[in-house]
């Protein structure tokens, strides 16, 4: 039952007073949606894709692969939409070559180079309120530096300044990132990439006890929380050459998802060298894997014995499969569209 004509007079009591859509049903309110990872695994564990205009946090040791999937998130997206700007926050330095490699568009992002924190959470907030980007990336907020840090010497003692401005920043950044609740607005999807620290006093039976810099309020700000770990390394086989590395298994948790299952588990096969032999050009993805995997899971090709089944089409051997899948790009779009729908579903438990 709708709601009655009392509560619809203050609602338009509330909207005359307060602005156009300060309130409304819930039944008409904007769905910015998702924007694709570029990656078929990860869409699926966060449950489409990262959710637009929403803060998402990217953790992981040194060198495991996290500013590598964002620069490929904002690649994917760049070929989907011509107008896909980012404003990307670098207080470590943006390497021009590597996010060219993994297919990013120079000219559509913008670099502000800085390690002071107060500067770097002022440009997001102004950047955010804009409406001139569709994303925005800090990289990597333990490399910023507090001015009150800043200011004294190495030997003073400065405790949590950096996680009180951190907890500040995400009050005031919420304003800058509303939208219209009733009428089509240019959203944002942000990214805060960040580093693990051990936890002092920290107790762990599988190791050191871990943390992430920033204090605890900007947990409870993100929409998602994804680890990312290498699984082990890509080496190709070259004659006369032995092997060469070529490439990384990254493995990516959901620690937290607001709106899909946590604890989810994906892994992305990613080339940081030319693979000839392999067949994969550096900065690629191994997409057909995902695609295989996916649908097999989801029963969209079927398995029986060493045939695989998807219509009225047949391959002898997973090898096949794959060949067929990275040659016919309308394939690959056919299963991910029925991959990602399978996943969607709310019945989608039986598969696991």
């Amino acid at each position: 039952m709708p709601l009655n004509s009392d509560a619809l007079a203050l609602v338009a009591e509330i909207n005359k007073k307060h602005g156009a859509g300060s309130i409304a049903l819930a039944s008409s309110i904007n769905h910015y949606g998702r924007i694709t990872t570029g990656s078929l695994a990860l869409d699926v564990i966060l449950g489409g894709g990262w959710a637009v205009n929403q803060w998402h946090e990217v953790i992981g040791q040194e060198s495991q692969g996290k500013s590598a999937i964002v620069l490929k998130t904002i690649a994917a997206n760049q070929a989907i939409d011509p107008d896909f700007a980012t404003l990307w926050i670098a207080s470590e330095t943006y390497d021009t070559d590597q996010a060219k490699a993994l297919g990013v568009d120079n000219e559509r992002v913008a670099v502000v180079t800085t390690q002071n924190m107060e500067f770097a959470f002022e440009t997001i907030i102004q950047g955010c309120a804009s409406r001139s980007f569709d994303a925005v990336v800090l990289d990597s907020y333990p490399a910023l530096i507090a001015k009150p840090e800043e200011e004294k010497n190495m030997e003073d003692a400065h405790v949590a300044v950096g996680a009180r401005l951190v907890g500040k920043f995400f009050r005031k950044v919420g304003a800058a990132m509303k939208r219209s609740l009733d009428e089509p607005d240019r959203a944002i999807t942000c990214f805060f990439i960040n580093q693990y620290r051990e936890m002092i006093g920290g107790f762990s039976p599988y190791g050191p006890a871990l943390t992430t810099p920033g204090g605890k309020a900007k947990n409870f700000a993100m929409w998602s929380r994804i680890e990312v770990k290498r699984d082990e390394f890509i080496d190709e086989a070259r004659a006369g050459k032995g092997k060469t590395r070529v490439g990384q298994a990254i493995k990516v948790k959901t620690l937290k998802n607001k709106s899909a299952p946590p604890q989810q588990v994906a892994t992305i096969r990613f080339y940081f060298r030319d693979a000839p032999i392999l067949g994969f050009f550096r900065g690629d993805y191994d997409l057909a894997a995902e695609y295989f995997t996916y649908a097999v899971l989801y029963n969209l090709i079927e398995r029986r014995g060493a045939y695989y089944f998807y219509g009225e089409r047949k391959w002898q051997g997973q090898d096949a499969v794959l060949s067929d899948l990275r040659a016919e790009l309308d394939l690959q779009e056919e299963l991910r569209n029925r991959v990602l729908f399978e996943a969607a579903r709310p019945d989608r438990e039986r598969y696991t």
